[in-house]
C-alpha cells in the first residue's frame, strides 16, 4: 500500500529531524581523544620548527648583547717564550767557544678602560638588543597563536561542512525516492525524478570533495602540532559570541603604539641608531688606559759573553697610563658620522611607517570582526527563514501547488546557510585573535576564553 502525502511528510520530516539531532550531538559530544585548543597549541609551542627558531635566536639575541659588556670590563692575558740558541765564538782567546744558551719568558699584561665613549655607546646598544629580542619572539608567538588557532577551526569548519553535505545527501535521497515513488502512482512527471537525481549526484560529488578537504585540514593541523590524529573538540550548543572590548577602533590603536612587536622592534632600531651615531663621533675623541704588566725573564745558561757562565732571572713590573688622541684618520670618521646620521633618519623613519601599518591593521581587524559578528546574527536569522521555506515548500510539494526543483533548492539554501553560519562563527573568534595580533596585545592568555567556548570533554 503506498503511503499517503501526509504520511510521507511525516515520514521525511521525522528522518530530517533525527539526522540534525544526530548531527549536533556529534558536534556536542566529541570524541575522548579530541583535543581543546590550548593543548594543541602547547604542543605546536614545543614541535614547532618556526617557533623554535625563533626560540634560539631570543637565546643568541640575548647572548650577544651580553657582549657589550666586555668593552668596559678589564682585560688580561698571559705570555710565555722559551727559546735555544747555539753559540760558536772563533778565534776565542784560548780556544773556540761552543755553547748553548736558553732564555725563558712569562709576561702578563692586563688594562682598564678608563675613559672609551665608543664602548659606552656600545654597551647601551646591548641593552637595547635585548628589548629588540624580547619583540622579535614575541611577534613569533603571536604568529603561532594565529597560524593554531586557524588551523584548529579550519579542522572544524571542513568536519561542519562534511557533515552538512551528508545531511543534506540524505535529505536529497529522500527526495528522490518520492520524486520515484510519485512518479510510480502517476502524480508526478520524470521531470521530477530526473532533477532530483541531479541534485543526488552533485551532493555526491560535493562530499567527496568535502572529506578530501577535511583531510588535507587534518594534515595541516598534525605537522603544525606535531601529533598524528589529532581531532579538535567543537564548540559548545548553543553558542554565545564573545562581545568585542573595547567597543572602539581608536582604543585599539592607542593599545598598539606601546605594545606592538613591530613597533617596538623599530623603536629599538631607532635607538640603536641614534647610538651609533654616538660611536661614530667618539672617533674624534681621545681614549684613556690604565695598563699594567708583569715580566719574568730568565737565562739559566747565563748570558751571551764568554766570562759570563752563571744563571740570571729579571723580574719587572710595570704600570701606567695609555692616553691616545686621533689626529687625521684619511675622513674615515666624518663619513662615517654622516652615514649613521643618514642611517638614524632611516630608523625614524622606518617607525613612523611601522605606526601608520600597525594603525591601520589594526582598524581594518577591528571592523572585521564587527562584519563578523553582524554576518552572524544575520545567518541565524537566514537559518530559521531557510527552514521555515523549506518546510512550506516541502508542503507545497505534497499538494501540488510547489515542483520538485522548489524543494531541492530550499534544502540547498537551509544547508548552505548553516555550513556559513558555522563558518562564520569560526571566522568571529579567529578574527578576534588577529585583532590582538594586529595591535600587538595577543597573549596565550586569550586562547582561555575561546577554550571555555568549547564543549566539555
Amino acid at each position: 500500500m503506498t503511503p499517503s502525502f501526509s504520511a510521507r511528510r511525516f515520514l521525511t520530516t521525522h528522518r530530517l529531524g533525527m539526522l540534525t539531532l544526530a548531527l549536533a550531538a556529534a558536534a556536542a559530544l566529541p570524541t575522548a581523544r579530541a583535543q581543546s585548543l590550548v593543548e594543541l597549541y602547547e604542543s605546536a609551542r614545543a614541535f614547532d620548527a618556526g617557533y623554535l627558531s625563533a626560540r634560539l635566536q631570543y637565546e643568541a639575541n640575548l647572548a650577544r648583547a651580553e657582549q657589550g659588556k666586555a668593552n668596559l670590563l678589564p682585560s688580561a692575558g698571559a705570555s710565555a717564550a722559551a727559546s735555544w740558541t747555539d753559540l760558536t765564538i772563533t778565534p776565542a782567546p784560548n780556544a773556540a767557544l761552543n755553547r748553548t744558551l736558553s732564555n725563558q719568558n712569562v709576561t702578563l699584561n692586563a688594562s682598564q678602560p678608563l675613559y672609551r665613549p665608543a664602548n659606552w655607546a656600545s654597551y647601551e646598544q646591548s641593552n637595547k638588543l635585548r628589548g629588540l629580542a624580547q619583540a622579535q619572539l614575541d611577534a613569533a608567538e603571536q604568529d603561532l597563536i594565529v597560524r593554531t588557532s586557524q588551523a584548529y577551526f579550519d579542522v572544524l569548519a571542513a568536519q561542519d561542512t562534511l557533515n552538512f553535505v551528508k545531511a543534506q545527501k540524505a535529505a536529497v535521497e529522500e527526495q528522490l525516492a518520492s520524486a520515484k515513488r510519485n512518479f510510480e502512482v502517476g502524480t508526478s512527471t520524470i521531470t521530477d525524478t530526473r532533477e532530483a537525481q541531479a541534485r543526488f549526484d552533485l551532493v555526491l560529488a560535493q562530499e567527496i570533495a568535502a572529506d578530501n578537504d577535511l583531510h588535507v585540514k587534518k594534515i595541516a593541523l598534525d605537522q603544525l602540532v606535531g601529533r598524528t590524529g589529532t581531532q579538535p573538540r567543537g564548540l559548545s550548543v548553543p553558542l554565545a559570541l564573545p562581545a568585542l572590548l573595547p567597543a572602539d577602533a581608536n582604543a585599539w590603536v592607542l593599545q598598539s603604539q606601546t605594545s606592538h612587536p613591530g613597533i617596538r622592534q623599530a623603536q629599538s632600531n631607532l635607538d640603536i641608531a641614534r647610538l651609533e651615531v654616538t660611536k661614530a663621533e667618539a672617533g674624534h675623541r681621545p681614549t684613556l688606559d690604565l695598563t699594567a704588566s708583569y715580566n719574568i725573564n730568565k737565562n739559566p745558561s747565563g748570558a751571551v759573553t764568554a766570562s759570563n757562565t752563571n744563571s740570571s732571572r729579571t723580574n719587572s713590573a710595570t704600570m701606567g697610563l695609555a692616553f691616545n688622541v686621533p689626529l687625521f684618520a684619511g675622513y674615515s670618521t666624518q663619513n662615517r658620522i654622516r652615514e649613521t646620521l643618514a642611517l638614524g633618519d632611516k630608523a625614524k623613519s622606518d617607525l613612523e611607517g611601522a605606526r601608520r601599518n600597525v594603525a591601520q591593521s589594526t582598524r581594518t581587524a577591528y571592523f572585521g570582526v564587527l562584519s563578523g559578528q553582524g554576518q552572524v546574527k544575520a545567518l541565524e536569522a537566514a537559518e530559521l527563514s531557510s527552514q521555515s521555506a523549506l518546510d512550506a515548500n516541502r508542503l507545497g510539494y505534497q499538494v501540488g501547488v510547489r515542483i520538485n526543483i522548489d524543494v531541492l533548492n530550499s534544502q540547498s539554501q537551509l544547508f548552505q546557510t548553516k555550513r556559513d553560519l558555522a563558518k562564520a562563527r569560526y571566522d568571529v573568534l579567529v578574527g578576534g585573535l588577529k585583532l590582538r595580533q594586529a595591535n600587538g596585545t595577543l597573549s596565550a592568555q586569550d586562547l582561555q576564553q575561546i577554550n571555555s567556548l568549547l564543549a566539555k570533554p
